[in-house]
Protein backbone atom coordinates (compact mmCIF):
# COMPACT_ATOMS: atom_id res chain seq x y z
CA UNK A 1 0.00 0.00 0.00
CA UNK A 2 1.05 3.23 -1.38
CA UNK A 3 1.83 5.93 2.33
CA UNK A 4 -0.25 8.84 2.49
CA UNK A 5 0.89 12.22 2.48
CA UNK A 6 -1.33 15.39 3.08
CA UNK A 7 0.35 18.75 1.38
CA UNK A 8 -0.39 22.23 1.75
CA UNK A 9 0.87 25.54 1.71
CA UNK A 10 0.50 29.26 2.85
CA UNK A 11 0.92 30.82 -1.20
CA UNK A 12 -2.53 29.18 -1.97
CA UNK A 13 -3.52 26.06 -3.63
CA UNK A 14 -3.64 27.74 -7.63
CA UNK A 15 0.36 27.91 -7.09
CA UNK A 16 2.45 26.74 -9.40
CA UNK A 17 4.91 25.18 -6.70
CA UNK A 18 2.39 23.48 -4.67
CA UNK A 19 1.17 21.43 -8.06
CA UNK A 20 5.05 21.03 -8.63
CA UNK A 21 5.41 19.49 -4.84
CA UNK A 22 2.04 17.60 -5.71
CA UNK A 23 4.05 15.81 -8.98
CA UNK A 24 6.92 15.18 -7.16
CA UNK A 25 5.09 13.41 -4.29
CA UNK A 26 3.11 11.17 -7.14
CA UNK A 27 6.47 10.34 -8.29
CA UNK A 28 8.06 9.41 -5.15
CA UNK A 29 5.42 6.71 -4.57
CA UNK A 30 2.73 8.46 -2.43
CA UNK A 31 -1.06 8.50 -2.44
CA UNK A 32 -1.16 12.34 -2.38
CA UNK A 33 -3.89 14.30 -0.76
CA UNK A 34 -4.30 18.47 -0.62
CA UNK A 35 -5.59 20.71 1.90
CA UNK A 36 -4.51 23.87 1.19
CA UNK A 37 -5.59 27.92 1.16
CA UNK A 38 -7.78 29.40 -1.54
CA UNK A 39 -5.18 32.12 -1.32
CA UNK A 40 -2.20 33.59 -0.61
CA UNK A 41 -2.11 33.45 3.52
CA UNK A 42 1.84 34.12 4.27
CA UNK A 43 3.30 35.82 7.32
CA UNK A 44 0.01 34.19 8.73
CA UNK A 45 1.95 31.67 10.95
CA UNK A 46 -0.35 29.56 13.69
CA UNK A 47 -3.05 31.77 12.83
CA UNK A 48 -6.64 29.83 13.38
CA UNK A 49 -10.18 31.32 12.03
CA UNK A 50 -11.46 31.16 15.22
CA UNK A 51 -14.20 34.01 14.49
CA UNK A 52 -15.60 32.70 11.42
CA UNK A 53 -16.71 29.90 9.64
CA UNK A 54 -14.31 28.07 7.37
CA UNK A 55 -15.56 26.90 3.79
CA UNK A 56 -14.04 23.46 2.15
CA UNK A 57 -14.47 22.93 -1.87
CA UNK A 58 -13.27 20.19 -3.73
CA UNK A 59 -10.34 21.39 -6.54
CA UNK A 60 -10.00 19.25 -9.14
CA UNK A 61 -6.95 17.59 -10.99
CA UNK A 62 -4.69 17.85 -8.26
CA UNK A 63 -2.96 15.06 -6.41
CA UNK A 64 -5.62 11.83 -5.55
CA UNK A 65 -8.26 13.96 -3.76
CA UNK A 66 -7.26 17.77 -3.19
CA UNK A 67 -9.78 20.75 -0.85
CA UNK A 68 -9.05 24.75 -1.41
CA UNK A 69 -9.74 25.77 2.19
CA UNK A 70 -10.70 29.22 2.73
CA UNK A 71 -8.67 29.54 5.58
CA UNK A 72 -5.00 29.59 7.16
CA UNK A 73 -2.77 26.70 6.57
CA UNK A 74 -3.33 25.73 10.38
CA UNK A 75 -6.88 25.52 9.44
CA UNK A 76 -6.29 23.38 6.53
CA UNK A 77 -4.25 20.67 8.17
CA UNK A 78 -6.47 20.82 11.14
CA UNK A 79 -9.58 20.57 9.06
CA UNK A 80 -8.31 17.88 6.80
CA UNK A 81 -7.01 15.63 9.85
CA UNK A 82 -10.05 15.96 12.24
CA UNK A 83 -13.05 15.73 9.58
CA UNK A 84 -11.83 14.98 5.85
CA UNK A 85 -9.55 12.29 6.33
CA UNK A 86 -10.59 8.98 7.69
CA UNK A 87 -7.34 8.04 9.30
CA UNK A 88 -4.09 9.77 9.88
CA UNK A 89 -1.87 10.55 6.71
CA UNK A 90 2.00 8.85 7.31
CA UNK A 91 3.20 12.34 6.76
CA UNK A 92 2.25 15.93 5.94
CA UNK A 93 4.44 18.45 3.64
CA UNK A 94 3.92 22.33 3.31
CA UNK A 95 5.59 24.23 0.87
CA UNK A 96 6.97 24.24 -1.96
CA UNK A 97 6.93 28.33 -0.20
CA UNK A 98 7.97 30.78 -2.66
CA UNK A 99 10.82 32.24 -1.65
CA UNK A 100 13.02 30.79 1.62
CA UNK A 101 11.85 30.58 5.29
CA UNK A 102 15.25 30.91 6.70
CA UNK A 103 16.39 32.70 10.01
CA UNK A 104 14.45 32.75 13.65
CA UNK A 105 11.66 35.99 12.45
CA UNK A 106 10.60 34.29 9.02
CA UNK A 107 10.48 31.14 10.55
CA UNK A 108 7.91 32.22 13.91
CA UNK A 109 5.67 34.04 10.81
CA UNK A 110 5.56 31.94 8.18
CA UNK A 111 2.41 29.90 7.44
CA UNK A 112 4.44 27.13 5.30
CA UNK A 113 5.86 25.94 8.83
CA UNK A 114 2.94 26.73 10.30
CA UNK A 115 1.21 24.22 8.71
CA UNK A 116 3.84 22.05 8.90
CA UNK A 117 3.52 22.32 13.01
CA UNK A 118 -0.03 21.48 13.16
CA UNK A 119 0.53 18.28 11.15
CA UNK A 120 3.64 17.61 14.41
CA UNK A 121 1.14 18.23 17.09
CA UNK A 122 -1.04 15.59 15.73
CA UNK A 123 1.99 12.99 15.96
CA UNK A 124 3.24 13.04 12.27
CA UNK A 125 6.45 12.93 10.68
CA UNK A 126 6.33 16.83 9.52
CA UNK A 127 8.17 18.81 6.55
CA UNK A 128 8.62 22.30 5.71
CA UNK A 129 10.06 23.33 2.20
CA UNK A 130 10.79 26.91 0.97
CA UNK A 131 12.88 27.72 -1.92
CA UNK A 132 14.52 30.96 -2.09
CA UNK A 133 14.32 32.93 -4.86
CA UNK A 134 16.06 36.41 -5.92
CA UNK A 135 14.51 39.60 -5.61
CA UNK A 136 13.59 40.32 -9.41
CA UNK A 137 12.23 36.35 -9.99
CA UNK A 138 10.47 36.62 -6.13
CA UNK A 139 8.42 39.21 -7.08
CA UNK A 140 7.38 37.81 -10.87
CA UNK A 141 6.26 34.77 -8.92
CA UNK A 142 4.43 36.46 -6.46
CA UNK A 143 2.55 38.86 -9.10
CA UNK A 144 1.87 35.45 -11.11
CA UNK A 145 1.89 32.33 -8.61
CA UNK A 146 0.11 30.33 -10.72
CA UNK A 147 2.55 30.17 -13.29
CA UNK A 148 6.66 28.84 -13.02
CA UNK A 149 9.31 31.23 -14.88
CA UNK A 150 10.84 28.77 -17.93
CA UNK A 151 14.04 29.31 -16.36
CA UNK A 152 13.03 28.62 -12.81
CA UNK A 153 11.35 25.31 -13.08
CA UNK A 154 14.10 22.58 -13.37
CA UNK A 155 15.63 24.44 -10.17
CA UNK A 156 12.05 24.22 -8.64
CA UNK A 157 11.29 20.11 -10.24
CA UNK A 158 14.72 19.55 -7.92
CA UNK A 159 13.59 21.14 -5.05
CA UNK A 160 10.82 19.21 -4.73
CA UNK A 161 12.23 15.95 -6.07
CA UNK A 162 14.54 16.12 -3.31
CA UNK A 163 11.19 17.48 -0.32
CA UNK A 164 9.64 14.53 -1.47
CA UNK A 165 12.15 12.56 -1.48
CA UNK A 166 13.28 13.19 2.13
CA UNK A 167 9.62 12.92 3.69
CA UNK A 168 9.71 9.30 1.77
CA UNK A 169 12.61 9.17 4.34
CA UNK A 170 10.59 9.50 7.12
CA UNK A 171 7.67 7.24 6.54
CA UNK A 172 7.81 4.24 9.00
CA UNK A 173 10.42 5.78 10.99
CA UNK A 174 10.62 6.12 14.89
CA UNK A 175 9.89 9.78 15.04
CA UNK A 176 10.19 12.12 18.33
CA UNK A 177 6.33 13.55 18.43
CA UNK A 178 7.04 17.42 17.79
CA UNK A 179 9.26 18.00 15.15
CA UNK A 180 9.33 19.92 12.48
CA UNK A 181 11.97 19.11 9.00
CA UNK A 182 12.47 22.71 7.38
CA UNK A 183 14.49 22.65 4.40
CA UNK A 184 15.42 25.66 2.54
CA UNK A 185 16.76 25.25 -0.79
CA UNK A 186 19.08 27.86 -3.37
CA UNK A 187 17.68 29.18 -5.75
CA UNK A 188 20.41 27.14 -8.10
CA UNK A 189 19.67 23.81 -6.68
CA UNK A 190 19.96 20.63 -8.41
CA UNK A 191 19.58 17.14 -7.98
CA UNK A 192 23.63 17.01 -6.78
CA UNK A 193 23.33 20.16 -4.44
CA UNK A 194 24.38 18.83 -0.71
CA UNK A 195 22.40 19.31 2.22
CA UNK A 196 23.86 20.67 5.58
CA UNK A 197 22.40 20.61 9.41
CA UNK A 198 21.52 23.79 10.11
CA UNK A 199 20.16 26.35 13.11
CA UNK A 200 18.03 29.55 12.50
CA UNK A 201 20.02 32.86 11.68
CA UNK A 202 19.17 35.35 14.33
CA UNK A 203 18.01 38.66 12.27
CA UNK A 204 16.39 42.05 13.65
CA UNK A 205 14.54 43.05 11.25
CA UNK A 206 12.80 46.48 13.06
CA UNK A 207 10.23 47.83 11.38
CA UNK A 208 8.02 46.23 8.89
CA UNK A 209 6.00 49.08 7.99
CA UNK A 210 6.15 52.47 6.30
CA UNK A 211 3.49 55.34 6.27
CA UNK A 212 0.75 54.88 3.96
CA UNK A 213 -2.28 57.44 3.45
CA UNK A 214 -4.34 55.33 5.51
CA UNK A 215 -2.10 54.66 7.90
CA UNK A 216 0.96 52.26 7.60
CA UNK A 217 1.69 49.50 4.66
CA UNK A 218 4.07 46.49 4.85
CA UNK A 219 7.50 47.25 3.81
CA UNK A 220 10.44 44.07 3.68
CA UNK A 221 13.55 45.15 5.39
CA UNK A 222 16.36 42.72 5.16
CA UNK A 223 17.36 43.51 8.89
CA UNK A 224 20.40 43.69 10.55
CA UNK A 225 22.31 39.39 10.79
CA UNK A 226 23.56 38.89 14.25
CA UNK A 227 24.61 35.61 14.01
CA UNK A 228 28.36 34.67 12.71
CA UNK A 229 28.02 31.22 12.86
CA UNK A 230 28.70 29.41 9.40
CA UNK A 231 26.03 26.80 10.19
CA UNK A 232 22.82 28.98 10.34
CA UNK A 233 20.31 28.77 7.53
CA UNK A 234 21.09 31.84 5.67
CA UNK A 235 24.73 31.14 5.75
CA UNK A 236 24.13 27.14 4.12
CA UNK A 237 21.66 28.93 1.75
CA UNK A 238 24.28 31.56 0.96
CA UNK A 239 26.78 29.13 0.37
CA UNK A 240 24.61 27.16 -2.13
CA UNK A 241 23.49 24.63 -0.39
CA UNK A 242 20.16 23.14 1.17
CA UNK A 243 19.58 23.63 5.13
CA UNK A 244 17.81 21.47 7.27
CA UNK A 245 17.32 22.88 9.94
CA UNK A 246 15.24 20.55 13.23
CA UNK A 247 12.79 21.98 15.42
CA UNK A 248 12.11 19.75 18.41
CA UNK A 249 9.32 21.20 19.95
CA UNK A 250 9.17 18.56 22.36
CA UNK A 251 12.23 20.37 24.16
CA UNK A 252 10.94 23.65 24.79
CA UNK A 253 10.63 24.03 28.28
CA UNK A 254 13.24 22.09 29.71
CA UNK A 255 16.46 22.78 31.31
Amino acid sequence: MKPTVLVTNDDGIGAAFIHALVDACIHEGFHVIVAAPSGERSWIGRAFSRHREVTVTSFPNLGNQAWSIDGTPSDCVNIALGNLLPTKPDAVLSGMNIGFNATMPLLLSSGTVAGATEGCAWGIPAVACSLDLQQKLFEQVHRNSAVCPTALRPHLEAACAHAAQFTRGLVGKAQPAMQVHSLNYPSTVTKDTAMEQSWPALVRHGSLFKPSALGYQFAWSDGQNLSSDKQTDLAVLERGLISHTVFDLGQLGRF
